[in-house]
């Protein structure tokens, strides 16, 4: 398939120009009303569907450059039962409400003049991201339904698989007599991520999805305001009052669920009077063959009781460290305090977790740890946009500006101030 974003991977880009495409397209998108957005949408579903030969085809290009043992591959692989997926997602988003034109606060000044706080759109919405591929139809659906346009920037690992999507997406665009450039494929280099993060004026907004390198290369280069998401350090710890088997199933789920996404388990905390529990709760972690990275009380108390060769003492390296694989370090604590300020030190605001049955520790666990989601008795897994009934998200907000948690088609609006009187003057 012969499309604009395969031509200009293979050659220069008039960035300006794009921008100026790009934001032009924006406008025309403010003009339809929500039925015609999600009719629209519903062509994109189709088209993803219709077209699922082709994006394998292209997708497969992409895996076979990359070790199947790497855990990212496993983020690139599309198959068609998560193409079905993707394609239910997209017609998830279209059948929700329009996030648009919501009154969010509404007051009369004593003098008559009303005033209305309404949401509205960005305009242009930037996303930086690595291989995934999945995210392309993910952040266009949630902008185009929230009346943004985006511009995409992918990693060179999904290269193929991006430009199969989003020349799918542009087609459903073109089918339904709009401008393509509501979506934009940036080249798989570098120059285009420079570009994208000096557009200031031009993009209205980057989202960096992925590694908290490449989240902490777009905060530190980019001109362009950001909301850093993805990068997760998540820890769950097992209280002094917990339950052992809620504990382990916990702890497996939340780290083998998929270890390549950012709401993975890197850190188990466990209270020191319950270390005699520490073989349990991690049994069931070498079906899995993770590597256990454990502190000296815990790896005296593993040795023997877990795999020898999945059985590593951790140094100061395995915490703070998000793994996104099959593996899961583990600190002792002597009590809830330090359990707290392990977490506080190591932890990116991500997702955390409490395994207890003291009401007292849950409640006190929830207020000081400082994090957009903290769970009880609950696997980390389920900090996700679809999960959480966003429909879908375009990243876990990991800051306190404007977003914190996953980000949905609420998070993708801003707001503007509408004040109407009737010849109303102020002394």
């Amino acid at each position: 398939m012969d499309t604009l974003a395969n031509r200009e991977s293979a050659g220069s880009v008039d960035f300006n120009e794009t921008w100026r495409a790009v934001r032009s397209a924006s406008k025309r998108l403010s003009e339809l009303d929500d039925a015609y957005i999600s009719s629209v949408l519903r062509t994109v579903a189709r088209f993803i569907k219709a077209q699922a030969p082709y994006i394998l085809y292209e997708n497969e290009r992409d895996l076979e450059r990359m070790d199947a043992s790497d855990p990212k591959y496993d983020r690139l692989k599309l198959t068609e039962e998560r193409l079905d997926e993707i394609a239910a997602s997209v017609l998830n988003v279209s059948g929700r409400p329009s996030p648009l034109e919501r009154t969010l606060k509404e007051t009369t000044h004593a003098n008559g003049m009303k005033l209305r706080k309404v949401s509205v759109p960005f305009g242009v919405i930037g996303v930086i991201y690595e291989a995934r591929p999945n995210v392309s139809i993910d952040v266009f659906s949630l902008c185009f339904k929230s009346g943004n346009a985006c511009v995409l920037k992918g990693g060179h690992e999904a290269e193929h698989s991006n430009q199969a999507i989003v020349s799918v997406i542009r087609a459903a665009l073109t089918d339904r007599g709009l401008d393509p450039n509501m979506v934009k494929l940036l080249p798989a280099n570098r120059e285009a991520t420079a570009a994208l993060l000096g557009a200031m004026g031009k993009v209205d907004l980057i989202v960096p999805r992925g590694s908290s390198a490449l989240i902490n290369y777009v905060r530190d280069n980019a001109r362009v305001p950001v909301i850093e998401t993805g990068a997760g350090i998540c820890h769950t710890y097992f209280d002094e009052k917990g339950d052992v088997r809620k504990g382990a199933n916990i702890i497996f789920n939340a780290k083998t669920r998929r270890v390549s996404v950012c709401n993975a388990l890197d850190c188990l905390i466990i209270h020191h009077n319950r270390i005699y529990d520490l073989p349990a709760l991690c049994s069931r972690l070498s079906e899995k063959n993770v590597v256990v990275y454990a502190d000296p009380e815990a790896y005296k108390k593993l040795s023997g009781r877990y795999p020898e060769e999945l059985l590593l003492p951790a140094t100061e390296e395995s915490f703070g460290t998000e793994f996104l694989d099959y593996k899961m370090a583990v600190k002792t604590v002597k009590s809830f305090d330090d359990a707290l300020e392990h977490i506080h030190t190591y932890g990116s605001k991500h997702s955390e977790c409490i395994v207890t049955e003291d009401r007292r520790h849950a409640d006190e666990f929830t207020r000081k740890v400082d994090a957009a989601c903290v769970y009880t008795n609950v696997s980390t897994a389920f900090t996700d946009g679809a999960q959480f009934g966003l429909g879908a998200e375009i990243g876990i907000s990991t800051q306190k500006l404007h977003a914190r948690g996953p980000m949905g088609l609420e998070e993708l609006t801003t707001y503007k101030w509408i004040i109407e009187g009737d010849g109303q003057t102020r002394g």
